[in-house]
């Protein structure tokens, strides 16, 4: 591979991988996603 190519290929690994970071970031600031360690709640 050329070396254009595997900066690209990084650059678009970091574009990524960073943006799923940020989203994850982000659901878990604005409270989207709940602890998912508690008991579930059982009627009974």
């Amino acid at each position: 591979m050329s070396t254009a190519a595997i900066v690209m290929m990084v650059v678009a690994m970091i574009v990524i991988w960073g943006g799923l970071g940020l989203t994850i970031a982000s659901l878990l600031r604005h409270g989207a996603v709940e602890n998912r360690a508690e008991e579930p709640r059982r009627n009974r």
